[in-house]
């Protein structure tokens, strides 16, 4: 009997002889080395290039936005005003235009025929009068004053008649090339000034260039929007990574194109990861001292990877734990 108990006494010794030397074992073994990170995801933020004052919000925090879905529509009585006067622009220079290339009307060019007829005959009548006053200075009946008069006037009236026969040569000719050309540029330019403000117009109904959800919504109906100011912000759950900040001595673990696991709390399983960047600078987020008489220090890089399976379930701000 005594023995027995001898023997369990012993039994019980070396166990807990055992057990304090695993626990001393394990106590001194290095500790799995935890890297924390956080999921982030592309964010694009729908603007308008146009300032103006929000008309509708057609979107809440939560949709899922498809590319092409209308978004928001802004209400700018300016642009309109614009459009407006750019289409009247548009008009008139297309009627100056037309009037080049149609050249005078019929009514325009009889009246140039008309005047030059008039001046010609008047012409023609200071000629002869000349030709009367010039024989009658030859039989020195008049004065050589009123014969240098008559001829004055009779070339005064030669002159008419050319400037007249000129204006109606214009007038059936019509414009010239330069001026037809210069008329027709007009149009173009005038054409140009309109679609520039119909673009402007087109970017009140702002659509979505890209797919995703609506993580935020910065203004509402009633409110100005600034140009270029993100009146909505959305996140594509489907172009979502990881990132984390490693310190220099770690940095063997992740390569390029290496796969990793890491876990994530808030799915509550692993995901598997490939590394796809690797900050090629340095930052001193963590370090630790090497040699603290020289004043070494470890830095900290970051590193980016992809889920090697997208899932829509990732979350921007969910962490991960990455155990080395």
């Amino acid at each position: 009997m005594k023995s027995n108990q001898t023997l369990s006494l012993a039994v019980v010794g070396l166990a807990l002889a055992g057990w304090v030397g695993y626990s001393f074992y394990t106590a001194y073994q290095p500790q799995p080395m935890r890297i924390q990170g956080m999921i982030e995801a592309q964010q694009y933020s729908i603007s308008s290039k146009v300032p103006g004052r929000i008309d509708q919000v057609l979107v809440r925090k939560g949709d899922n936005i498809e590319k092409g879905q209308l978004i928001f529509t802004l209400h700018s009585p300016e642009i309109e005003a614009k459009l407006e006067q750019a289409k009247a622009g548009e008009k008139a220079a297309g009627a100056l235009a037309q009037e080049a290339e149609t050249g005078a009307r019929s009514q325009q060019i009889q009246a140039s025929k008309d005047q030059w007829l008039k001046a010609k005959a008047a012409a023609d009548l200071m000629e002869k009068t000349y030709q009367r006053v010039n024989n009658l200075y030859a039989d020195g009946v008049v004065a050589e004053q009123k014969r240098d008069e008559a001829r004055t006037q009779w070339q005064a009236a030669k002159y008419t008649e050319s400037a007249a026969f000129q204006m109606y040569q214009m007038a059936k000719e019509g414009a010239r090339e330069e001026t037809k050309v210069a008329a027709a540029e007009k149009v173009r330019m005038a054409a140009g000034q309109v679609a520039e403000v119909e673009a402007f117009a087109a970017d009140t109904q702002i659509e979505s260039w890209f797919e995703g959800e609506v993580a935020q919504v910065l203004l509402q109906s009633g409110e100005l929007a600034p140009q270029g100011f993100p009146v909505v912000t959305i996140t594509d759950t489907k172009d979502a990574w990881a990132v984390l900040n490693v310190r220099e001595d770690y940095l063997k673990h992740f390569k390029k194109g290496d796969t990793f696991e890491a876990y994530l709390p808030a799915l509550d399983r692993s995901e598997q990861f490939v590394v796809a960047h690797i900050a090629v600078m340095g930052d001193f987020a963590t370090w630790r001292s090497t040699d603290a008489s020289q004043g070494f220090d470890l830095r900290t890089f970051e590193i980016e990877a992809r889920p090697v399976n997208q899932d829509s379930e990732l979350r921007v701000g969910m962490s991960l734990v990455v155990e080395l």
